[in-house]
């Protein structure tokens, strides 16, 4: 069962928010609602969910390859 829900910790504040991951598209981009800061994947992932998330993307938890940034 695919889990829609991932609480995304910033690097640069610590700040946590807890969001639903889209299921037809990676999230390249994501702002901090602490800080403001404009969060990236980290070198090799495919979103910021994989990143920073507490749970992968609907595409890796189902076992397909990074999906297209959107």
């Amino acid at each position: 069962m695919t889990v829609l829900s991932s609480t995304i910790t910033c690097p640069e504040c610590g700040h946590q928010q807890t969001d639903t991951m889209p299921t037809d598209a990676c999230q390249y981009f994501y702002d901090c609602t602490g800080c403001g800061a404009v969060l990236k994947p980290k070198p090799g992932d495919c979103c910021v969910y994989c990143s920073y998330g507490t749970v992968p993307c609907p595409p890796i938890q189902e076992g397909d390859a990074c999906c297209e940034a959107s």
